[in-house]
């Protein structure tokens, strides 16, 4: 078991048990790294060890103090955590400043400045800091700056260049890699109760196609998406391409995960994903002439039956395959734009779709 349940980060543990044994901790934080690979957790984990009444020794919490157990349940009252609302396409700048009515007098900002009500320190956790705009980016940028005594800010996202360069330079940042298909598998094993639920080899097999994410084994563990892929992979490895059927195809796939946004927006996330693993092993194919790319990484398309077959009877190009891969990267920025979710598969599904040649020019008579 790793530090406070966290699997796989060890040389980031390692980093904070260094520092506050130096005294070191620093007033702000920028965690990145992939989607889904306990960034959030650590953040949690670090806030609950910070404000423990009695740690121990390597940064752990008691785990039964009243500091501990406020923590354990989310009602720490010097832990703020803030996120993105599912239907914004940013984090509001209420979250920071208070409403109109109640401007500057709460918020985060406002929060942050109040004396510890338990022990001595104060914890702010902004997960989705790659949806800070700017307005709540300029809010912040004092507190980052001058955190007050004993407050510590952590800001959470996915890559660096998503980050706004004021949030950038005012934090000291902490890289978190994609974890070990190893570590994912036993995490995925670990909660897996049911006795219906998938067995070793489908655990397995989500694990090696996870890129390092848990989020996203946990969504390959789904019968309806794994079913999905192969029908996905032969759409795409169609030529021509035909755009309606795989905009119809993605689109019922998506409208099964239910009638709320959430579900419906990390099916369309794992549809994607899918797509662009074809689109990135359909490059290197044509790169060395039509064979396999023996890289050694269980999620490559040597040693994915499925994504190989669809491979070996695809006539695309280079050309294609680069702009399969951008424009289904650019899809994927759209859902985070929160942008809507029919409009961006049919979009998709028509930008991929060749163009017809143009016709035959006539000579001119004169």
């Amino acid at each position: 078991m790793g530090w406070q349940g966290i699997e796989g980060h060890d040389d980031v543990v390692g980093r904070f048990v260094a520092a506050e044994a130096r005294g070191r901790i620093a007033g702000t934080y920028l965690f990145i790294g992939p989607e889904g690979i306990g960034k959030g957790s650590f953040a949690r984990e670090l806030a609950k060890s910070l404000v423990c009444l009695d740690p121990r020794p390597g940064l752990g919490a008691c785990g039964a103090c009243v500091s501990c157990l406020q923590a354990a349940a989310g009602s720490h009252p010097d832990i703020d955590v803030v996120e993105k609302p599912e239907d914004r396409a940013t984090i509001p700048l209420e979250v920071f400043i208070g409403d109109r009515e109640n401007r500057m007098r709460s918020g985060l900002c406002w929060r942050i400045l109040l004396r510890p009500a338990v022990g001595k320190r104060k914890v702010a956790i902004i997960l989705d800091a790659d949806h800070l705009a700017e307005e709540g980016a300029n809010c912040l940028l004092k507190t980052l700056e001058e955190p007050p005594d004993g407050a510590v800010m952590i800001l959470v996202g996915t890559a660096l260049e998503r980050q706004l360069p004021t949030i950038r330079s005012r934090s000291q940042i902490i890289r978190f890699a994609p974890l070990d298909p190893d570590v994912v598998r036993q995490v995925l094993t670990a909660g897996a109760t049911d006795p219906a639920g998938p067995d070793a080899a489908a655990i397995a097999a989500a694990a090696a196609r996870s890129g390092g994410s848990i989020t996203r084994a946990r969504l390959l563990l789904d019968p309806e998406i794994e079913s999905f892929r192969a029908r996905l992979l032969e759409l795409l490895s169609a030529r021509p391409l035909h755009g309606v059927a795989l905009s119809r195809e993605v689109q019922a796939c998506v409208e099964a995960a239910g009638k709320d946004a959430p579900p419906r927006r990390a099916r369309l996330r794992i549809v994607l994903a899918s797509a662009i693993e074809f689109f990135r092993a359909a490059l290197r194919h044509d790169a060395v002439g039509g064979e396999a790319v023996p890289t050694g990484r269980p999620d490559e398309a040597s040693n994915d039956r499925l994504l190989q077959q669809a491979i070996a009877g695809w006539g695309g190009t280079a050309d294609d395959a680069i702009d399969g891969l951008r424009l289904t990267l650019d899809a994927l920025d759209g859902i985070e734009r929160n942008a809507h979710l029919p409009t961006l598969v049919d979009a998709w599904s028509a930008r991929l779709e060749p163009a017809p040649p143009p016709p035959p020019s006539r000579p001119v008579r004169i």
